[in-house]
């Protein structure tokens, strides 16, 4: 795989591309984390009133998920203003400044007793709390891979880069290339971190049951799964009120239901920790889109819920 050499550069230290950046996100990173939260409080209620289509998916989400109550839906709008004013200073600062203050986080045994197997773990960070931080965290103590989907904007692919390019963290793109990367690692007994939430493309994914709709679910997890005997966990960084910090939270998947799927297990597994913490899921994402060439499901929302088990059992 060709690498940029100046990505080369900057895998230890972000401070080289920190100066081919617009001036603002530096700016922004060098303002403690109580004042980005509290602007973005501001930035959420900005982008949810000037966007039509915004409102329209964090509604319908919300709805569809079960949480009709006002007050969700305030508290999700200004979480998701924080989570995206949040990311200069999480990709900019060093790593021991992010962490600063964080206590241990619930679950880790669970990391070091899967790592001591020497098959890999899989590490699911879904669109919940700061699940950049829980990378950051984690790549502390332990070489981790990380997924992730180039931006549209493209000024901000270095900035991401940045962040997630450092010493025992290394970023992957959503392509065969990277998930070879993936497999490399896991075959190491290495750790690697995706967002199970992230929508796939043509091929890469099933129709499966998500707060009773159909969503187009990514497949990837299963496979390397299977592939390399890898241990599988799921978990969120929960952002703490008045800029605190973040409290990291790590679990084994549910158990299985007779005849559930493990795609749909994995889903569960999902609205298990949303539920915990409903505010803070990035419900403005359009988690229900069709892919292009994928063809869309055959069965309705209600039909869905009845045929399957888990939904039954959660309902």
């Amino acid at each position: 795989m060709l690498v940029d050499k100046r990505a080369q550069r900057i895998t230890h230290d972000p401070e080289p591309v920190t100066q081919l950046l617009p001036i603002l996100p530096r700016l922004l990173a060098a303002l403690p984390l109580w004042l980005l939260h509290a602007l973005g409080v501001v930035v959420g209620w900005t982008v949810y009133l000037g966007s039509r289509r915004y409102r329209a998916y964090l509604k319908q989400n919300l709805a569809q998920a079960g949480f009709l109550d006002s007050s969700c839906a305030r508290a999700a709008i200004a979480e998701a203003g924080k989570g995206v004013m949040e990311l200069p200073a999480i990709w900019l600062k060093k790593r021991s400044r992010i962490v600063a203050g964080m206590r241990e986080p619930e679950g880790w045994h669970l990391v070091e007793t899967e790592l001591g197997r020497g098959k890999g773990l899989i590490m699911l960070e879904p669109h919940l709390g700061c699940w950049e931080v829980a990378a950051q965290w984690f790549s502390l103590r332990h070489p981790i891979t990380v997924l992730y989907s180039p931006p549209k904007v493209g000024w901000l692919e270095p900035l991401m880069r940045a962040g997630r390019d450092r010493e025992m963290m290394k970023s992957v793109p959503a392509d065969l290339t990277g998930v070879r990367a993936l497999l490399r690692a896991l075959k190491k007994g290495e750790a690697i971190g995706i967002l199970p939430d992230q929508v796939p493309g043509e091929g890469e994914g099933e129709w499966v049951s998500f707060f009773g709709r159909p969503a187009y679910t990514m497949t990837l997890v299963a496979r390397l799964a299977e592939k390399t005997g890898a241990s599988v966990l799921i978990g969120f960084a929960e952002r703490l009120p008045r800029g605190r910090g973040y409290h990291i939270h790590v679990e084994r998947l549910p158990e299985p239901f007779a005849g559930e799927s493990s795609v749909r297990r994995m889903n569960r597994a999902i609205e298990a920790l949303v539920r915990r913490c409903p505010a803070q899921y990035l419900w403005a994402y359009n988690r229900y889109k069709v892919p292009a060439g994928v063809q869309p499901p055959e069965t309705q929302d209600s039909g869905t819920r009845n045929q399957d088990p888990a939904s039954r059992n959660q309902d």
